[in-house]
């Protein structure tokens, strides 16, 4: 069985070579998988593919033609991926379901912290000799509500750490969490009553057409006036567009996001020697109450090694001609949704 991996990353590289204990037939890649790419499939049973990676229908086309027959995604979210046309083509398709659900829930609160206690503006004023407080100060996140959007596996970790620093945690899911409910009395509301109630919201789901823009104009209408929005989902769960209007106009008093609904092409590269042109992306680096991460909320040790180990594992399924646990079909494996 021959692999080709896109999208290889520096800090994965080692750690897909050590993962392949079976010494199968590898060719690794920086490019990104698009139509452009795709031909260099050519020869190869699999090709495993990243979240910034182009795997719409005419290029899982192109990989079928040129004799592809699974695709192994380096994730747990797979909505780059037309999972309806790779079954059409009898190509077989899976992720990795879960990797840490520690590292993003644990970045999420990194990104409260960071924004609520102003650390990135303090390091900045203290390297100027500025040791001035009155500039700096937040708030306590005991006692505050915080809502979150999708209590799966990452989101029903943060509901543990919140529910520890003595927040008042509600959420919202299409499949409630008993467990969740009963140890850390977590109310179960509507997406809109979420809005209303929450000093924090943080969303934790996949990106479906049901989830597309859940943080919108009407729903950020809703919400408490300087409420903290923290995204470690998808970028596409939130109208960036409409985020910035309230970012200026004061009604959404913090943002923090690790991901962001144009960010392929442009996270994971260094595009320090050029102009950025993203204009929302532009106007969100400038703003001092915003803390963008460059889609690095999965990166720890322990949650690159298993992403390596269950790729693999996915990988060596398919040569002993065997299913993966992990496959993914679109009637049988659904992204939560929030209704």
């Amino acid at each position: 069985m021959k692999i080709l991996i896109y999208s290889i990353k520096d800090f994965e590289r080692s750690r897909l070579v050590d993962a392949n204990k079976n010494y199968l037939q590898v060719r690794l890649t920086h490019l990104s998988l698009s139509i452009a790419t795709a031909s260099l499939a050519k020869g190869f049973d699999v090709v495993s593919v990243f979240t910034g990676d182009d795997v719409s229908a005419p290029v899982i086309q192109t990989l079928s033609d040129n004799g592809v027959k699974f695709i192994a995604v380096r994730a747990a979210g797979y909505d780059n991926v037309d999972l309806a046309k790779a079954k059409e083509l009898g190509i077989r398709v899976a992720n990795v379901p879960e990797y840490s659900p520690y590292s993003i829930a644990e970045h999420a609160l990194a990104l409260m912290l960071a924004l609520n206690r102003k650390l990135i503006i303090a390091d900045r004023h203290v390297h100027r000799l500025d040791f001035r407080v009155s500039k700096l100060v937040g708030f306590d996140l005991n006692g505050k509500t915080a809502g979150i959007i999708g209590t799966g596996k990452i989101g029903g970790k943060l509901v543990r750490i919140l529910h520890g620093l003595g927040c008042k945690v509600i959420g919202h899911d299409i499949y409630p969490d008993t467990e969740l409910r009963k140890k850390f009395n977590l109310e179960y509301v509507g997406l809109d009553e979420l809005c209303k109630r929450s000093d924090i919201i943080s969303i934790h789901t996949g990106l479906t057409p049901e989830t597309k823009y859940i943080i919108n104009k009407d729903r950020i209408e809703k919400m408490k006036p300087g409420v903290m929005l923290i995204n470690t989902g998808r970028g596409g769960c939130v109208n960036t567009a409409d985020v910035i209007k309230y970012l200026e106009n004061g009604h959404i008093g913090y943002f923090g996001t690790d991901v962001y609904e144009n960010e392929r092409g442009i996270f994971f590269y260094d595009h320090s020697a050029e102009e950025m042109k993203d204009e929302m992306l532009k106007k969100l680096l400038v703003m001092p109450n915003v803390l963008i991460t460059p889609h690095q909320a999965f990166a720890t040790n322990e949650a690159l090694n298993n992403i390596a180990a269950t790729t693999f594992y996915n990988i060596d399924c398919w040569n002993r001609g065997q299913r993966s646990e992990n496959e993914l079909i679109p009637a049988e494996n659904l992204v939560r949704t929030i209704a």
